[in-house]
This record gives structure tokens, sequence and C-alpha cells, in this order.
């Protein structure tokens, strides 16, 4: 059943600015989609016809000595996390998020099953990915929510022979009957320097803006999501001047994206640490059709960082930062080492 979530005047005088008199009250329809860099979600098996770099690492006799009781704990802490995204508005949750760093789509199967996420009814999409470290990108949908009506992964290699990452994935659905496309993706990371490995996130940046052209020119007004771990801030050349990039809602032009992030960067907000350094790499780009305060239709409301007390270090040399699986080599068993992000709708309920 659809949850009605009823919002009052001081709420969205405080939040999104509509104008109401004293005595009206409105029913909205509330939904969020988000995104979350799982850190290497791995089994402990060996695919034979892959040649995937890191999954021999993560076997009981690997590197990680990674066990099936550590296996166990990763998808129990990522359950809990994901169990509670959203869960201050939304009872349900999300209705999609968008997932990166999975070696394939059992874990993710395994991952719907848990304890916390079964009564959900999660369902799957994934394409195995040519990244020669062996992690693809994914989607978990709530089925009550959303209705998946196609899919596609396309690979950067249609643009750039030079070498192996993941893939961009494209699911198109109606979200609660509207319809919508969302964009999952994990740019190349910043291995090598981030000078010499700025250019495969900018060929990156160009196939996702190619993606959204295309959708754009079948439908000018599509609703689309571009979510991920861009391993490049909001500021930085491939989101702005590539992908378009847009800060302020008041300053998107039809070609561009509305970066729902870029403020929070700004303010020293981020969704992963690095030698005492936030970044914000996880990020959701909207299109400007989800703009604007004609809510008969979903449009933004809020983004959000979810970085509760249990998702940080609380001591040692870490302190502060994301509490993730290993840290310095060795397994401390916590969750990730990046925050998850998510992005709420509205929509007014007809009456």
């Amino acid at each position: 059943m659809k949850r009605k979530i009823f919002l009052y005047l001081t709420l969205f005088l405080f939040s999104i600015n509509l104008v109401f008199s004293q005595e009206e009250k409105k029913e909205y329809l509330v939904t969020g989609i988000g995104f979350y860099n799982l850190e290497n979600l791995f089994d402990t098996l060996i695919d034979p016809d892959t040649t995937k770099i890191l999954q021999e690492d993560f076997t009981p006799k690997g590197q990680k000595g990674w066990t099936s009781k550590r296996y166990k704990e990763k998808l129990e802490n990522m359950s809990k996390v994901i169990a509670d995204l959203g869960t201050e508005i939304t009872p349900d949750g999300l209705a999609i998020l968008g997932v990166s760093e999975i070696e394939n789509k059992s874990v993710l199967e395994d991952l719907v099953k848990t304890e916390k996420l079964k009564n959900r009814g999660y369902e799957i999409v994934h394409y195995d990915s040519p990244d020669k470290r062996g992690i693809d990108v994914g989607l978990l949908y709530n089925p009550k929510y959303f209705k998946v009506t196609s899919s596609r992964s396309v690979s950067l290699r249609s643009i750039d022979t030079t070498f192996y990452t993941r893939d961009q994935l494209l699911v198109s659905g109606l979200l609660n009957g509207e319809k919508i496309h969302v964009i999952v993706t994990h740019w190349p990371s910043r291995r090598g320097g981030e000078k010499r490995s700025r250019p495969r996130r900018e060929v990156a940046a160009d196939l996702g803006k190619i993606i959204i052209d295309s959708l754009q020119a079948i439908d000018p007004n599509a609703k689309i999501f571009y979510l991920g771990d861009l391993n490049d801030d909001p500021t930085d050349s491939s989101v702005k001047k590539h992908l378009k990039g847009v800060g302020k809602k008041e300053d998107v032009k039809e070609d561009d994206m509305f970066n729902t992030l870029e403020r929070s960067f700004k303010k020293g907000i981020g969704t992963l640490a690095y030698r005492d350094t936030w970044n914000l790499f996880d990020q959701i780009l909207i299109t400007p059709s989800l703009l604007g305060k004609d809510y008969s239709s979903y449009k933004f409301y809020k983004s959000k960082i979810f970085s509760k007390a249990y998702l940080i270090n609380s001591s040692g040399r870490y302190k502060g930062y994301p509490y993730r699986t290993f840290a310095g080599g060795a397994y401390i068993g916590g969750y990730s080492d990046h925050f998850p992000v998510y992005v709420f709708l509205i929509r007014e309920v007809k009456k």
C-alpha cells in the first residue's frame, strides 16, 4: 500500500517554501531514491569462468581471510544500513537504491534475503561488467512502488576502448505510475593519481551525458536520476563541465543537471575521508524536469547524506571516518568506507 505522508504548513515553509493558508493542509506522496557504495561485497567463492583480480583475496585462504562468518557479518551490516535509509519520512524505506562494489548478482540475492530486508521484497537489476577488479553496479527496488519496464548496461568501451571499468546501468520504469529513468554508475578510480586518472572519469561523464541526452531526445521532459560513486567531487571538471552539474536550482538551464549534493560539499560535508580530507564522491544528479513547484507530478524535495553514529569510527587512528570493513589491512567488521546518499521526492495526492 502506498504510504501517504501528511506534511504541514510549517514544514513546507521551512523546507520548500510552498505558500498555503494557515488553515490548509495538503496530502503528499513521498518516496526516496538513493545510492550506496557497499565496499567490496564479495562472497567466498571463486568463479572459474572469470579472471577477477580481487576474488582470490576474498576467500578463506586469501589475503583478506574472507570466511563465511565475515561474509555473513558484512551482509548483516549492509542490510542494517539499507533498512534504515529514508525511514525518517517513509516507513518502508527507499523505493530504489543503486549500489556499487558488488561482486555479482548472487551477493545481492543474499543481501535482500537477510532478516532486516526480506519483508521489503526488494528485487534486483544487475549485469556483469568488464571491470578487472571484478566489481559491478546494481539496483535494488521495491516492486510495491517501482515497476521496471526496461534495463540495459552501457559499456564505457563504447566510446573508449583503452581500458576496462564498470558499465553504466540504465533502468527505466514506473515510480508509483510515473515514468522515470535511473542511471547507476561507478566511475574509474583515482589510482595512479588524480591528475593522471582524470581523463578516464571525464570520459565516463561524457558517456553519462550521452545516455541522458538520448533519453531527452525522445522525451525532453524525461525525469532522470544519475547516481553513483563518481570518484570526483561535485566541483571537479568531470561533473561540472562534462556532466554539466549545477549546484543552485535557480541556475539550472535546460541542458544542465541539478547536483542535489553540491551544496553539502561546499559546506565541508562529505561521504568519505582520506588523509583527513573529506570528499563527496557519492552523488545524485537530476534533470530540470524534477525541479519546480508543480507537485502534480514528482518533484525533488531534499537530499541527505546518511551518517548515523554507528557508521562512524569512534576511536583510534581513523576516528571520525566512516566505519569500514577493513582499515590498514586489518578486518575491523564495520560497514563501508562511504556513507550512503538519497533524495526524497514528493507529489500531491489528488482528491
